[in-house]
């Protein structure tokens, strides 16, 4: 399919701006947060389980313990 760089975002947001939606409705109804106010460390924990795996994490950290400088 022939999309712009910007189409592509365009298509991106809007294909997951649901299931994110669906998702940050499903935290605030389990953490009992009927008025919309969570702690950000709160919010945080959720949203890096939810989409920043701990395998991700560890691949992330081995990357930046061998970086090495250039000239």
């Amino acid at each position: 399919m022939g999309c712009t760089k910007e189409n592509k975002t365009t298509l991106g947001t809007y294909v997951l701006r649901e299931k994110a939606n669906n998702w940050w409705r499903n935290v605030k109804l389990r953490m009992g947060a009927d008025d919309g106010a969570i702690v950000l460390e709160l919010f945080k924990r959720e949203f890096l389980w939810k989409y920043f795996s701990a395998d991700v994490k560890n691949k992330k950290v081995v990357e930046f313990m061998e970086l090495k400088q250039g000239n």
